[in-house]
């Protein structure tokens, strides 16, 4: 066999986890990302610029020359604030399922917490997560809207 020093190949390093934390592995060639969040972020890129194009000639139009500078910076703020929403709004879509105490993946197993939380088998009993939902006043709440105080009305004597 030939050795990594005579092909002039060298050996891959430990795998590289997605900077966006999703689980899966990524390479120095696409900035630490695995494929779809590259694909998602040159997708990002690519409406970036062009809501700056479309700003900077809204800015040229309606600008003098003095103030022109001024409102470019401006255009140009709005529109990486407009970026990071975006981005924001992505990664709100993609919604991986992770538990929010051990942050495993659970997909389709996960369990919803009357709290609110998403869980994983271990952490899925109340006193696991340390759920801060009240349950006791909950079960009288529901029992006492399920039964009803029924008050008999008096009957006249004969």
């Amino acid at each position: 066999m030939e050795s990594s020093k005579e092909t002039g190949c060298r050996a891959p390093d430990d795998p590289i986890l997605c900077i966006n934390d999703c689980d899966f592995f990524g390479s120095a060639a696409m900035m630490c990302m695995c494929s779809k969040c590259q694909k998602d972020m040159i997708l990002l890129k690519q409406e970036h610029t062009k809501l700056v194009a479309a700003s900077s000639k809204d800015v040229v139009r309606r600008s003098s020359s003095s103030d022109e500078s001024e409102l470019a910076l401006a255009g140009a703020a709005v529109a990486s604030a407009n970026l990071a929403s975006q981005i924001s709004q992505v990664k709100a879509k993609e919604g991986l399922k992770k538990c929010t105490s051990c942050r495993k993946r659970v997909g389709l197993t996960g369990f919803s917490c009357k709290c609110g939380d998403l869980l994983c088998v271990v952490h899925h009993y109340s006193n696991k997560h340390n759920c801060p939902f009240d349950y006791w006043n909950a079960d009288q709440n529901a029992i006492a809207k399920a039964n009803p105080i029924i008050v008999v009305e008096k009957l006249n004597k004969i």
